[in-house]
């Protein structure tokens, strides 16, 4: 950390008071109070309650201030649409692991198939190179 403000990097580490966050963000602190309890930014507590927020909560204010004041949308509104970006974020988080799963699936079932080419050779029986016919007769009864 570099004079109170973490590193980049470190946008999840909750450092900053209520007031120093309100400053960042450009908006009162009562105004932070009241979006904690409507649950659209959820700060880092001390043991002893107080809030902590992070750069992200930082960015998150002032994507709330945004979009109240410019787009004109309301709290419950904003609150939806967090709630929809954080599953949208979770959604590709969870394509990136099956994606990653996928290609671990796919580099097994090569390496079976080569597996399985590699014992053919084993099984084949060098032939003579020669032609020959031979005839079956079956024996009457």
């Amino acid at each position: 950390m570099f004079g109170g403000i973490p590193q980049e990097g470190d946008e999840e580490t909750p450092v900053f008071v209520i007031s120093v966050a309100a400053q960042l963000a450009g908006m009162h602190a009562q105004t932070l109070r009241t979006y904690d309890r409507q649950g659209l930014v959820s700060p880092g507590r001390t043991p002893g309650g107080g809030r902590r927020y992070s750069m992200r909560d930082i960015a998150l204010l002032r994507e709330v201030q945004r979009l109240s004041q410019e787009d004109g949308v309301n709290l419950a509104g904003i609150k939806r649409i967090i709630e929809l970006e954080n599953q949208v974020d979770a959604l590709r988080a969870r394509v990136a692991e099956l994606t990653e799963e996928l290609a671990a699936a796919y580099v097994a079932a090569e390496q079976a198939a080569a597996a399985a080419h590699a014992s053919y050779r084993r099984d084949l029986v060098p032939l003579n190179q020669q032609t020959a016919m031979v005839v079956w007769r079956p024996k009457r009864r």
